[in-house]
C-alpha cells in the first residue's frame, strides 16, 4: 500500500472560496505536469495517494481544513479491512469478541469505533479497501485467515451466530418505529419478558406511552432492553449511557453484565470510564488519526488497557499515540477552598414548579473554586443552576450576588445560520491561547452553526460561555457528546482559566469521572425525581462522594497506577470493607 494516506472531506471543500482549486496549484507534483490533486465530477478534489510525495503543502493551506495528509511509519504494511470511497475514513484490523466475555473499545471520536461494531454486528461487510463494492465472504475469511478473526466471520456468515445490535444515534428510533414502547418491546420478545425487562430498566411505569413522546433517558433504557431481550450470541452495543443519569448508568451496567452467559459475548463502545471498567472483562485501544485512519490495539484487562489508554502509550506495540500521560491528581484541602470569600450566598431557597419543588438550606458560593452537583435526571440540577443564573425566581428566599454571571445551558440551540467566528468574537479578541487553540476551534470558524456535529456544537458553547466578562461561571452537562480525551482536555481548561482568573465555576454533569477529575468541591441534590429535590452543600470531595454514593449502593477505590476513580463490584470485599468504615469514595 501507499506509504501515506490522503484525506479530503467534500463537504468542506470549497473550490469558490479559496481562490480556484488552490490545492491543485500549489502542489508540487501538479506543478511538475503530474496529476496528484485533480478535480472530481463534484467539482471537489481527489487525490492520487501513489503520487502524492506527503509535503502537506496542500494540507497546510487549504483554508478550510478539507485535506489531511498522513505520512505512515516506514514499518506500517497493513492492508485497510474497510475504506469509505477514494482519499475517505479507513479501519485497520478488528477486535476480537470473547466468549463469555464483555469486550470494550476505548477511543477518540473519529477513529472507527462505530465502524468496528457495524462490521462485527453485520450491519454491513468489509470492502478490504476497495472503493466500489464489497469483499465477498471468502475473500474476508483470506483476509483473516490463521487469526480467531476468522473463526468469527465464518460463524457469522454462516448464520450460526447471532447478532443483537443497540445503535448508537437512538434518537433515529421514533422515526422508523411507531407505536408504544410496550409493542416495540413485543417486537423483541414475548411478553412475560417484556414484563421482567421493564422492571429491570425502569421502564413499567412508560410502557403504554408513545415512542415518539419519551425522554432521551427512557428511549436508551427501552433500545438496551430490546437488545437484550434478544436472543443472540453476541451483543453490540454503542453508548449505552448517553442521556442517562449517574444511578441509572451504574443500574443498567448491572443489568447488562448479569444477563450474560459463558455462551454469548458483548462488544461495547463508551466515553464513560467507570462504566466501562465496570462492565468489561478485556479492552482494545482504538489510535490513528479522527476522520482519517483507526487502528485497533491488542486485547488488554481491562485496568491494564484504560490505564495505557490515560498514558498514551502501548508499549507491547511499541506505539504512542498521545504526547502526555493523563493522571488524577489529589484534590485541594477543602477547609482551604471553603474559607474563601462568597461571589454568591443564599439562605433557605424554596422554588416550586408544577409538582416539582427544589429546596436549599444556608450556601455559598466560594471564589476561586470549581464545584461539581451531583444527582439524578430530575432533580432539580437545572433548575438549580438557572436561580443561579438569574432565569428562574425562588418562590421564597433570595440569592444574593452582585458578580456578572456566564451561562452554558444543556440544551445548545442549533439551528443558527451564524458563522461560528461570530459566535466566538469575544473569545477570538481575548481568550486565543486559552480557549481557540486548546479546543481546536480553529479549524470551525468559518462553519455555520447549524452545521456543526454535537461535540462541536458542545465545544464553541463552552467556548463562548468562557469568554464572557463574567465572574461565575455555570455549565450544564458540558461533557455531552465529547469524548474521553475532550472531556479530560475540558477539565483542564476549566481549572486553569478558573485558577488564572480567580474565578467560579459550577458544574453539572453525569460523568462521575469527569466530575471527579474537575471539581474541588461538591453539591448533592437528593429527593425523589419529579417531586422533589434538596441541596445540600458546598463540601469537601470526600464528604460530597460519600454522601452521593450513599444512595446508590456502590463504593469506589483508587487505580493504585492512574490514581482514576473505579466502581467496586456489588458486595466484593473491598466493596464491604469500604461499606463498614464508611468511606465510600476513597479507598
Amino acid at each position: 500500500m501507499a506509504k501515506r494516506i490522503a484525506v479530503v472531506k467534500p463537504e468542506k471543500c470549497n473550490p469558490a472560496g479559496c481562490g480556484d482549486y488552490l490545492c491543485m496549484k500549489l502542489c508540487p507534483v501538479n506543478r511538475s505536469g503530474s496529476e496528484c490533486i485533480l478535480k472530481s465530477s463534484r467539482s471537489k478534489i481527489i487525490i492520487e495517494e501513489m503520487l502524492c510525495v506527503g509535503c502537506k503543502i496542500c494540507s497546510n493551506r487549504c483554508p478550510f481544513d478539507a485535506i489531511t495528509i498522513i505520512n505512515l511509519p516506514a514499518d506500517f504494511d497493513a492492508e485497510p479491512l474497510h475504506q469509505y470511497g477514494k482519499n475517505g475514513f479507513r479501519l485497520f484490523n478488528l477486535p476480537v469478541p470473547k466468549l463469555g466475555g464483555v469486550v470494550g473499545i476505548i477511543g477518540v471520536n473519529g477513529i472507527g469505533k462505530s465502524t468496528v461494531l457495524k462490521l462485527l454486528g453485520n450491519v454491513f461487510s468489509p470492502n478490504l479497501g476497495r472503493l466500489d463494492s464489497e469483499a465477498d465472504t471468502k475473500e474476508v475469511l483470506s483476509f483473516f485467515k490463521g487469526t480467531e478473526a476468522q473463526l468469527y466471520f465464518e460463524r457469522l456468515y454462516s448464520e450460526k451466530l447471532s447478532v443483537s445490535y443497540k445503535p448508537q444515534q437512538i434518537d433515529s428510533i421514533p422515526v422508523h418505529y411507531s407505536g408504544t414502547v410496550r409493542e416495540l418491546l413485543l417486537k423483541s420478545s414475548e411478553k412475560a419478558l417484556v414484563e421482567a425487562f421493564s422492571e429491570k430498566f425502569d421502564l413499567s411505569k412508560i410502557l403504554d406511552r408513545s415512542i415518539k413522546d419519551i425522554s432521551g433517558g427512557e428511549l436508551q433504557r427501552v433500545a438496551i432492553a430490546a437488545s437484550l431481550m434478544k436472543q443472540a450470541d453476541m451483543y453490540v452495543m454503542d453508548e449505552p449511557t448517553s442521556y442517562l443519569d449517574i444511578k441509572q448508568r451504574l443500574k443498567v451496567a448491572r443489568n447488562i453484565s448479569s444477563g450474560l452467559t459463558e455462551k454469548n459475548t458483548m462488544l461495547i463502545v463508551e466515553h464513560d470510564l467507570i462504566i466501562l471498567d465496570y462492565l468489561t472483562d478485556f479492552i482494545h485501544i482504538m489510535y490513528g488519526n479522527p476522520g482519517a485512519y483507526g487502528v485497533v490495539s491488542q486485547s488488554k484487562s481491562s485496568r491494564e488497557g484504560i490505564n495505557s489508554f490515560l498514558s498514551g502509550i502501548l508499549r507491547e506495540e511499541n506505539v504512542r499515540f498521545r504526547d502526555y500521560e493523563i493522571k488524577f491528581q489529589k484534590h485541594t484541602p477543602a477547609k482551604e477552598k471553603l474559607s474563601a470569600s462568597a461571589v454568591a450566598e443564599w439562605d433557605s431557597l424554596v422554588l416550586n414548579l408544577g409538582n416539582f419543588s427544589l429546596k436549599t438550606g444556608k450556601g455559598f458560593l466560594p471564589k476561586g473554586s470549581v464545584i461539581g452537583v451531583l444527582g439524578e435526571n430530575g432533580i432539580g440540577k437545572t433548575t438549580f443552576v438557572k436561580m443561579l443564573a438569574g432565569l428562574e425566581k425562588p418562590s421564597s428566599g433570595k440569592i444574593s450576588t452582585t458578580v456578572k454571571v456566564s451561562y452554558k445551558p444543556q440544551y445548545i440551540p442549533s439551528d443558527s445560520g451564524q458563522p461560528v467566528s461570530m459566535v466566538l468574537a469575544d473569545a477570538l479578541i481575548n481568550h486565543k491561547a486559552q480557549l481557540i487553540t486548546p479546543f481546536e476551534l480553529d479549524k470551525l470558524l468559518d462553519r455555520k452553526v447549524n452545521e456543526l456535529s454535537g461535540g462541536e456544537l458542545q465545544r464553541v458553547a463552552i467556548a463562548r460561555c468562557l469568554s464572557q466578562d463574567a465572574d461565575l461561571f455555570l455549565l450544564d452537562e458540558p461533557s455531552a457528546y465529547l469524548d474521553v480525551e475532550q472531556r479530560i482536555k475540558l477539565s483542564k481548561i476549566i481549572k486553569s482559566f478558573m485558577e488564572e482568573k480567580g474565578k467560579t465555576a459550577l458544574i453539572v454533569d453525569h460523568d462521575l469521572l469527569f466530575v471527579d477529575y474537575i471539581s474541588e468541591l461538591l453539591f448533592v441534590i437528593r429527593g425523589e425525581p419529579a417531586i422533589s429535590g434538596e441541596l445540600i452543600g458546598p463540601m469537601g470531595m470526600e464528604d460530597g462522594m460519600n454522601l452521593f454514593l450513599n444512595d446508590l449502593f456502590v463504593t469506589f477505590r483508587r487505580d493504585g497506577e492512574s490514581g482514576r476513580p473505579r466502581a467496586n463490584k456489588l458486595d466484593s470485599q473491598q466493596d464491604k470493607k469500604q461499606k463498614k468504615a464508611n468511606k465510600l469514595y476513597y479507598a
